[in-house]
């Protein structure tokens, strides 16, 4: 078995969850490592299916194939065919790596303690959820010894100079600027998208949401508003919430369908890869996302946004937003500050009335909340972005 340089070959094991979280944030993370660090990267996914919808080159019924220079292989439980040792193992967001490989790593890290000539074992991170909490700074890169005596990193994303950082490739925001500096990026992006009828002095928002009662309040609402707002809205979770007000069966809905509800019409978009969602954020006046890919990209877009935060017990999410909500909210004046966490909690808590109260009384177009979202970035990305911090994470251990 060769060795190799320091630390050249890494795999990354993904499971799907909710369609696109997690392997949404795991092949922007994979593009990157291989794009700006020369790095040989395998990604390892159980669900191919869900994969193609934000990479539509990908062949769900291929076991193994190459896109973006990424060995992509099927994951399928409990074996893992072809595995051969690189230099860094990751487990994306707690995925717990097949026994099989467990044991591999086991086995050689045995074998190099009681022979340094031996093969060097992996090492080994599991690369968790991002948040905001302070906690998160005193766990990361702490070590988990293993049965064996091999350790597993905790790698955690986060806001802060003590923490993993936040993934965001070196020319995004300059990218992001120079499109946003000529209007007809954003005409012919919507045109490419089949959308139509929409307007300069119109608002546009895009939604990708989980069901929530808080967004059909909010598209009633735009429904009776004096101003026309397009609602962008692919297939998926967020239209289950609005079956009342819709003509036909959600499963009857096509991309390129137009809903005209009032002084709201509902465009049905497509699915996009990655690089089109991003052109879709930073196009529209507002963003309601989910997760945590569209959160940070959110972010990113430079534009006002609902994070729409996924639901755990004990409302524990509510916990997280609130952490976030802090951080974000710190340079913002304080009347705009309240109002724009009042509309992400009442969103979150599915209170549909108090969220359209909060959205009337929060102004789009005020200059501290726009020099805000085009701050905020340069600010969270804290001089160094996720995957410069991790490879060098990586260099030092």
């Amino acid at each position: 078995m060769a060795t190799h340089n320091a630390c050249g070959r890494w795999d990354i094991f993904c499971a799907v969850v909710d369609n696109y979280g997690d392997i949404g944030v795991t092949w922007r993370l994979a593009k990157q490592l291989a794009q700006e660090h020369q790095l040989a990267i395998t990604l390892w996914v159980d669900d191919l299916k869900s994969f193609s919808h934000i990479l539509p080159q990908l062949d769900p019924g291929l076991m193994t194939q190459i896109h973006s220079n990424i060995t992509i292989n099927q994951w399928s439980q409990p074996s893992v065919v072809d595995y051969q040792v690189g230099d860094v193992i990751i487990e994306a967001f707690a995925c717990e790596l097949p026994e099989q490989i467990k044991h591999t790593l086991d086995t050689l890290h045995i074998a190099y303690k009681n022979d340094p000539q031996a093969v060097k074992p992996p090492l080994w991170l599991n690369l968790e959820y991002l948040s905001a909490e302070s906690w998160v700074e005193g766990c990361h890169g702490l070590p988990s010894m293993q049965t064996s005596g091999i350790k597993k990193y905790f790698y955690f994303p986060g806001f802060s100079d003590k923490t993993g950082g936040l993934i965001c490739e070196k020319t995004l925001l300059a990218d992001r600027e120079r499109w946003q500096l000529d209007s007809q990026n954003k005409q012919e992006l919507f045109t490419s998208l089949g959308l139509s009828g929409i307007d300069q002095a119109d608002t546009v928002v895009s939604v990708f949401s989980y069901e929530s009662d808080a967004l059909l309040g909010l598209c009633q609402l735009w429904q009776t508003n004096s101003a026309k707002t397009h609602a962008l809205i692919p297939k998926g979770r967020s239209l289950n919430s609005l079956q009342a007000i819709l003509p036909c069966s959600v499963d009857e809905l096509t991309p390129g369908m137009q809903i005209p509800l009032g002084n709201l019409l509902i465009h049905i978009l497509p699915m996009t890869d990655q690089e089109g969602y991003d052109k879709l954020l930073w196009s529209c006046d507002f963003n309601i996302v989910r997760g945590e890919d569209s959160f940070l990209r959110a972010q990113w877009a430079a534009k006002p946004f609902i994070w729409h935060i996924y639901e755990q017990e004990e409302d524990y999410h509510l916990i997280k937003l609130d952490a976030f909500m802090q951080l974000y909210c710190n340079n913002l004046p304080p009347e705009l500050a309240i109002s724009w966490k009042a509309l992400n909690l009442a969103f979150n808590k599915e209170q549909a009335a108090q969220t359209c109260e909060n959205w009337q009384q929060l102004n789009l177009a005020d200059l501290p909340l726009q020099q805000h979202a085009k701050q905020w970035p340069i600010d969270a990305i804290n001089d160094v972005d996720l995957v410069s911090r991790l490879v060098q994470f990586v260099k030092n251990s």
